[in-house]
This record gives C-alpha cells, structure tokens and sequence, in this order.
C-alpha cells in the first residue's frame, strides 16, 4: 500500500510541476523514480526513456505505467498512470479557460515567457546527467561518435527520432557487447 502511495505522489508532483508537457515533465520523473525513490537506476531510466520515445504516444505515461508496474504490479501501473493523466487533464480544462479569459494579459505573457529557461535549464541537466551515464559506460569517444551520427542523422538528414533510437538500441545489442571498453 505505502509503493502505491509513493507511486500516486511521485508520478502526480512530477506532472502538476512538469509545465511545458511530456518532455518538461521527464528531468521532475527522473528526479522522483531515480533520486527520490530510487525506483530505477540512472541506467535502466535512460533505457526506459530511450524505449519509451520509440514507441507512439505520449512518453510520461509509457514512463508512469512501466516503473508504475515494475513498482507494483498492474495496479502500481494504473495508480502511476492516473497520477500522470488525471491531474494533467484536470488541470488543462481549467488553465485553458483561465487563460482565455486573460490571454492579454502582461501577467499571463510574462509567466509563459519566463518559464522557459527554467524548462530548459531541466533539460540541460537531465542531459548531462544522461551523458555522463554513457561516457561511463561506452567511453568518451564511442558516445560521442554515437551522439554525433543520431545529431547528423536527426538534423541533416530528417531521419525520424524514433528510427534513430531503434538503430541505436540495433547497434546497442548487436555491437556493443562485443567492444571492451
């Protein structure tokens, strides 16, 4: 009963606070499943999230439901999802008829506007830490030879993120552990 209680506030604080939507929301999931709980480590996050962006749908509830299930079962999975989509929804309903009624407002443009560099700031950092993570284990140049190709694949040549991410998880299974790093 306390895993799914800890499941209801961790996914619910991650997402009320998670402005900006699914990706917004993934550095305050990694703060909550890996820092806070400690329900997964930074490696299996990282593949979670790597899987979860191969997959249709929006990433925070493929996260909710698969650390919602590893947690707890079936129900661990469906309190997880509930405390994502609920309060999201909840909250969109009301937010967005607030915000009709005062979109010219200087307060309401000020507030959308200054959050962003926070937003990205949580980015940034749940970047680096996911970096970090992989130069440990593949080693600095195998990482940023990888980063490098998904950069030139995604950017020059429109290649879809998912394609990419499945291409890596190829090379990942297929290459990888036969290197010694």
């Amino acid at each position: 009963m306390n895993d799914l209680i800890h499941l209801l506030l961790g996914f619910f604080v991650s997402n009320v606070l998670g402005y900006g939507g699914g990706p917004a929301s993934i550095p305050l999931t990694y703060q909550e499943v890996v820092t806070h709980y400690g329900w997964t480590s930074d490696h299996q996050f990282s593949n979670i999230l790597a899987l979860g962006n191969t997959l249709p749908g929006p990433i925070a509830t493929k996260i909710a439901a698969f650390v919602g299930y590893d947690v707890a079962g079936v129900i661990g999975a469906l309190v997880a999802l509930i405390a994502t989509v609920v309060p999201s929804a909840v909250a969109l309903i009301l937010l967005l008829r607030m915000m009709q009624r005062y979109r010219q407002s200087s307060v309401v443009k000020g507030m959308t506007l200054l959050v962003q560099p926070v937003i990205a700031i949580l980015m940034l950092i749940l970047t680096w830490q996911m970096g970090r993570t992989s130069i440990q284990s593949l080693g600095i140049w195998q990482a940023l030879i990888i980063a490098a190709v998904a950069l030139w694949a995604m950017e020059k040549r429109k290649i879809h993120p998912a394609l990419v991410i499945l291409c890596a998880f190829i090379y990942g299974g297929l290459v990888v552990p036969h290197l010694t790093v």
